[in-house]
């Protein structure tokens, strides 16, 4: 499989003051594939170990953070090859089960800065914030994977020389007919099946939705005996009851994240923290409201108000029961959640691309669905979940702010206009993965 972070992990590599690294992530979203990969493209050698399955590895840690040490135990207790600095790439897989290992990632870059090594984990978000002051700051450099985006989806179904077309195209030219339909027939396929590695596999295999439901079920119920096995006992409850209830929330007219929902009478200092575990689980993301759009727009968040997003849409599509029928039909009953599946998709869309999503509402008048910065530009975003490209927020957004440049995203192709002073992308939906290149 064809992942965008092996780029990154490229540049880690040739980085001239290179720290050990972290790559963090959701459980099953590829990590120890695309390690292992970039260990057999880019090393001479790479030596893997895993901390869950083999505590003898992970008990090596726990004597000192002598690293010649810790190389030669490794070798010795695997039996795998020598670990040469320079040349051979040494992956700890689920690090976060031996805190020390973590630590020891400070001795590797003080003492043997020459070796790579990547410490990778399904929870390892979650560890990382549990360590607090022993975590070793200023001395690991840091990736996050996410599921597959769109792009690669479309690159594993074989579609290389469409993407291919896709960016060759002038983007200020509309897409062929031919090209649109297939980048949208797609796209529905990807709401439904989503980008879990294993998932997509089974998908391009069979093209049978219900393998690929059976898969998602499996991982939808590793995640939640992770819940039991790895969160504090008195959050458990409230981690399985926000989880349940986000297809749900987003169901809703106003998919702000009512806490009421989850549990009545609930308020927020009752769920923060086991909304603080899924973030850092990787499992949901978190759009704050934005009341005034000014860059940096961190700095004009209202934390209090957000909506929540699954890391994945086919989990969401599986977990909320949505089917092929209810989106090609487009069911006035389902059309809620089919605005929000699409939603959730666009979001996670920009988030693998780098960017921290928002979103903007005035009073109960008008919301904007999201807003991006973009090299000191507020970007504004609307997305809709079918041809209708009729966009109220959004003109009233860039008539009150006069935005550069804004995109509305829809199964429509519109092409280039302006709305007042901004100019106006308005895109179908499959091409969101393109956005950097309008931004140019």
């Amino acid at each position: 499989m064809k992942r965008e972070i092996m780029k990154d992990l490229v540049s880690w590599k040739s980085k001239r003051n290179r720290k050990p690294l972290l790559l963090t992530g959701v459980r099953q979203c590829g990590k120890t594939y695309i390690l292992k990969k970039f260990g057999e493209e880019h090393f001479d050698s790479y030596v893997y170990v895993n901390l869950e399955r083999d505590p003898q590895i992970a008990a090596i840690f726990n004597y000192d953070y002598d690293t010649k040490r810790i190389l030669q135990d490794i070798s010795n207790l695997s039996l795998l090859p020598p670990i040469v600095p320079g040349k051979t790439l040494l992956i700890i897989d689920e690090i976060q089960l031996a805190p020390k290992a973590i630590t020891a990632l400070k001795y590797f870059a003080e003492d043997m800065p020459e070796l790579s090594v990547v410490g990778a984990g399904s929870l390892l978000g979650v560890s990382i914030r549990e360590e607090g002051a022993s975590f070793p700051v200023g001395k690991v450099d840091r990736l996050e994977m996410h599921p597959m985006s769109f792009k690669e989806f479309l690159l594993e179904s074989g579609s290389r020389r469409i993407v291919d077309s896709v960016e060759d195209y002038d983007i200020t030219r509309p897409l062929p007919g031919y090209i649109l339909e297939n980048l949208n027939r797609e796209y529905v396929n990807y709401l439904l099946v989503g980008g879990m590695p294993e998932a997509v596999k089974i998908w391009f295999e069979s093209h049978n939705l219900s393998e690929v439901n059976e898969i998602q079920d499996n991982i939808i119920l590793g995640y939640e005996n992770d819940f039991s096995r790895h969160s504090p006992q008195n959050e458990l409850t409230n981690l399985e009851l926000i989880w349940r209830s986000i297809p749900e929330q987003l169901a809703q007219d106003n998919n702000k994240f009512v806490f009421s929902r989850v549990r009545k009478s609930a308020r927020a200092k009752d769920l923060e923290k086991s909304i603080g575990w899924l973030i850092d689980a990787g499992l949901i993301h978190v759009v704050t409201k934005v009341d005034n759009p000014q860059v940096p727009l961190s700095f004009y968040r209202d934390s209090s108000f957000y909506k929540i997003y699954l890391c994945d849409v086919g989990l969401l599509s599986r977990m909320a029961g949505f089917t092929l029928k209810s989106l090609l039909e487009k069911d006035e009953s389902t059309g809620g959640f089919r605005g929000s599946l699409t939603e959730n998709f666009v979001n996670n869309e920009l988030i693998s691309l780098g960017y921290e999503t928002y979103f903007w509402r005035s009073g109960n008048s008008a919301e904007l669905d999201f807003l991006i910065e973009d090299d000191g530009r507020v970007i504004p975003i609307e997305v809709k979940a079918n041809v209708n490209t009729k966009a109220k927020s959004y003109n009233v957004f860039v008539k009150r702010y006069e935005c550069e440049i804004g995109f509305r995203f829809s199964l429509n192709y519109i092409g280039e206009n302006r709305e007042g002073g901004t100019k106006t992308y308005s895109l179908p939906l499959s091409s969101v993965y393109r956005i950097k290149d309008y931004l140019k």
